[in-house]
């Protein structure tokens, strides 16, 4: 079946499909409905979550073995697979249509897919996952809808903000969502929840602070080791929270993984990178070129080793670890020296 982006909570309220196709061009989106998803199977007693990502010469027999292997465990699974280009080949698509045929009983597949276009939409694979699960298609906030996006994202978040300071932020990132929901959480962090005027979210988002974690992600992407270095010992000083740090550079990190892994497969550079703005396409594309997708997979892999600092899940300094991540982002000498890439 297909449902609407604003129908999964209720849908999920209500029970699991056996397996979801996520698909679109927003990360910030797809990544909170995959969480979304991820935290009702835990709730329904999943015990083990396995990740795959379908690069380019991805061994589709992983997938059919995972399966034969699930009945030989009691608990329940989630089973994540990423398919950044929508393709999965002529293996890869028998291979969907046969697990969609049989799901197993003790797991929850979903499919986090790049955009589909016309011809992969109408694909038996597709077809056969939607018939068996649910599918969900995100696309792009028109521009006019953008402030009343943002004005619920901080509702929701505990903000009481008027239409005018919700038009102001939509201005400020110019259709960038996932800019906006740094700037709804910083908000957040800075004043607390309640009601906030038009002046406070003018003044916390123009003038708050000396540094911020747009600036972090945009010198790391752009190459300024230094610079990068110098404005996370900023954040530091400036009270900002690791996590919010490592949210922000693992969804730039993420993003780019899924775009290099396109590159990887034979794709133009403009073509996976249309969808990022204007103004910040030479950063994406220095970063594109200084790493591939391994390479921004594994610093994505330390990413979540630092939230796991950062909540006292793990050992270790999460501020060291972070500048670290920074420099390997920044720099292949840096990230090798500190052996963080290959």
């Amino acid at each position: 079946m297909k449902i609407r982006p604003e129908q999964l909570d209720a849908h999920l309220q209500k029970g699991l499909a056996p397996l979801y196709l996520l698909a679109g061009d927003e990360p910030l989106l797809l990544d909170e409905a995959a969480a979304a998803i991820r935290r009702r199977v835990r709730e329904a007693g999943a015990e083990e979550r396995i990740t795959l990502v379908a690069e380019k010469d991805f061994d589709w027999s992983r997938l059919t073995e995972e399966a034969a292997s699930l009945s030989l465990f009691a608990s329940k699974r989630l089973m994540e697979l990423r398919l950044p280009t929508g393709k999965p080949g002529q293996e890869g698509a028998k291979v969907l249509g046969q697990w969609a045929e049989r799901p197993p009983e003790d797991t929850t597949l979903v499919v986090i897919s790049g955009k589909l276009d016309r011809s992969s939409r109408n694909a038996k694979w597709v077809k056969a996952l939607e018939g068996a699960g649910a599918m969900v298609e995100f696309w792009p906030i028109p521009r006019p809808q953008l402030p009343a996006w943002v004005q619920k994202r901080m509702t929701d978040a505990g903000l009481v903000v008027s239409r005018e300071a919700a038009r102001f932020i939509a201005e400020r990132v110019e259709g960038n969502l996932l800019a906006a929901a740094q700037e709804v959480e910083k908000l957040r962090l800075l004043l607390g929840e309640g009601q906030i005027s038009d002046d406070q979210v003018q003044s916390a988002v123009v003038d708050s602070a000396r540094y911020d974690p747009f600036q972090l992600a945009d010198a790391a992407l752009g190459g300024e080791t230094a610079r990068a270095v110098r404005i996370l010992e900023g954040l530091h000083g400036e009270g900002v929270e690791p996590p919010l740090l490592v949210w922000v550079l693992a969804r730039e990190i993420r993003a780019l993984a899924d775009m290099a892994a396109g590159i990887a497969q034979g794709r133009r550079k403009d073509e996976v990178t249309r969808r990022v703005w204007a103004n910040r396409r030479g950063l994406v594309d220095k970063a594109l070129d200084r790493h591939p997708v391994d390479r921004w997979l594994s610093l994505l892999e330390e990413a979540g080793r630092i939230d796991a600092m950062a909540k006292g899940a793990a050992p270790g300094n999460p501020w060291d670890a972070l500048q670290r991540l920074v420099m390997a982002v920044s720099s292949v000498k840096a990230g090798r020296r500190l052996g963080l890439v290959a």
